[in-house]
């Protein structure tokens, strides 16, 4: 039945005038497949293309809706291993022809890379928010999964960055016998919305003297706010940015966000400006540091749905405002401020912890083959899972990493240990 079903798409396809491949037929072929379109691609791989697949909203009742899922397939060979990408949010970054995802230049692999439901072109007609739930985007994965092993009968491992990291292994801990090998890059697992390990993590970061010339930065931000503010406001406008809150709070939420942002994305204080530099000096190092479009409804336009994720399972941080508290005028507590600063009025969501409980029982216990990859200076290296006596887990830390951490950005050893372990997981 299947070689007849080909034979039709050859036979339609080429009275169209349409060229096509033995890889491309056998996509199309694929169960849950609504549409695949060819797209360009570099030299180390030899197709590329865009693939929309017809997922449940519901994966355990079929009556609640359908949407379409983006994937982007990057083929190599039939013999080659998949590297499996778990995005967490969009993936538009894969369209690009020259797109290689780490793991697949180091290992000359086949490369799928997932969106996440909820992000991007991956939306429902209509929005349901219930839906988005890390147990149904594992589905989704899975799902996936089952139809390209017609395909690809090699290993697979899957990977993510950040929430794209927490997402490969919660897809782990939902279906452990999907993939062979797991690499999560910097991937959090926040046990609250304001899990409180970040703030303490701060308070010890890099070096006493590093940290002083942060907060000292924070804090002549808030003594020369009658002279900066206005800067503020003035950008504000013009970029169009609207909040939830009072614009005055925005401009101390992004003064104390300075802190994290800095440590998750910088990591060097020699790219702090002086303390006697001019204020527009100071200004434009916060814009590139802590942009107020961060707090803002359009800015959080395509990255609202984590925010939803985020209250309901996978958690968030909190801020430290001791040293800041004398100079604080409009921000008297961040306690509950997630909710006040990214959530509508009219949206109330309830966490749900157990989902961080299961995940680091699993990775503690019964995880296998996974690598775990942070950054030193990192925040979110504050909530990496404890993988506790688990011998199939290995835990890196790139010294004064970032969030920026990959395989490429570690030390020598480190990189040989990476290697060490895939080219073993892979026999």
């Amino acid at each position: 039945m299947r070689r007849i079903f080909l034979f039709a798409i050859v036979f339609l396809l080429t009275i169209s005038g349409f060229s096509t491949t033995e890889f491309e037929l056998n996509l199309r072929s694929l169960p849950g497949v609504v549409s695949v379109e060819k797209l360009n691609t570099v030299d180390f791989f030899s197709e590329k293309y865009l693939v929309f697949f017809e997922q449940p909203l519901d994966h355990s009742l079929p009556e609640a809706g359908t949407f379409k899922q983006r994937v982007f397939v990057s083929h190599k060979s039939y013999n080659s291993p998949v590297v499996f990408v778990t995005e967490g949010y969009s993936a538009e970054y894969a369209s690009k022809p020259n797109y290689i995802n780490e793991l697949s230049d180091l290992l000359m692999a086949n490369q799928i890379c997932v969106e996440h439901r909820f992000f991007g072109k991956s939306v429902p007609d209509n929005l349901d928010w219930t839906y988005l739930t890390t147990s149904q985007a594992a589905e989704d994965h899975h799902k996936i999964r089952e139809a390209f092993k017609q395909i690809y009968k090699t290993q697979w491992i899957a990977t993510g960055i950040s929430k794209g990291g927490q997402t490969a292994l919660l897809y782990q801990m939902y279906f452990p016998k999907d993939v062979d090998i797991t690499v999560a890059y910097v991937a959090p697992v926040a046990r609250a919305l304001e899990d409180g390990r970040h703030e303490i993590f701060l308070k010890n970061v890099a070096t006493k003297k590093e940290r002083r010339k942060v907060l000292e930065y924070q804090i002549e931000m808030l003594k020369r706010r009658d002279k900066i503010l206005p800067m503020f406001e003035a950008f504000v406008k013009n970029q169009k940015l609207n909040y939830y809150i009072p614009l005055e709070e925005v401009y101390e939420f992004c003064i104390l966000e300075y802190e994290f942002a800095f440590w998750q994305w910088v990591g060097d204080v020699t790219k702090i400006p002086s303390k006697k530099s001019q204020d527009y000096v100071l200004f434009q190092h916060l814009l590139a540091v802590s942009h107020p479009d961060y707090f803002s409804i359009e800015g959080s336009k395509e990255t609202f749905p984590f925010y939803y994720q985020a209250a309901r399972e996978l958690g968030y941080y909190g801020y430290n405002t001791e040293s800041l508290k004398k100079f604080l005028i409009h921000v008297h507590s961040t306690k509950g401020y997630f909710t006040k600063v990214f959530l509508p009025k009219n949206m109330n969501v309830d966490f749900y912890p157990q989902t961080a409980i299961d995940l680091e029982n699993f990775v503690k216990q019964k995880a296998k083959n996974t690598i775990l990859i942070y950054g030193e200076f990192d925040p979110w290296t504050a909530s990496a899972p404890d993988i506790g006596n688990n011998q199939n887990v290995v835990k890196i830390i790139s010294p004064r990493g970032t969030h920026a951490t990959r395989i490429k950005t570690l030390q020598k050893s480190q990189i040989d240990q990476v290697m060490d372990l895939l080219s073993k997981w892979l026999q």
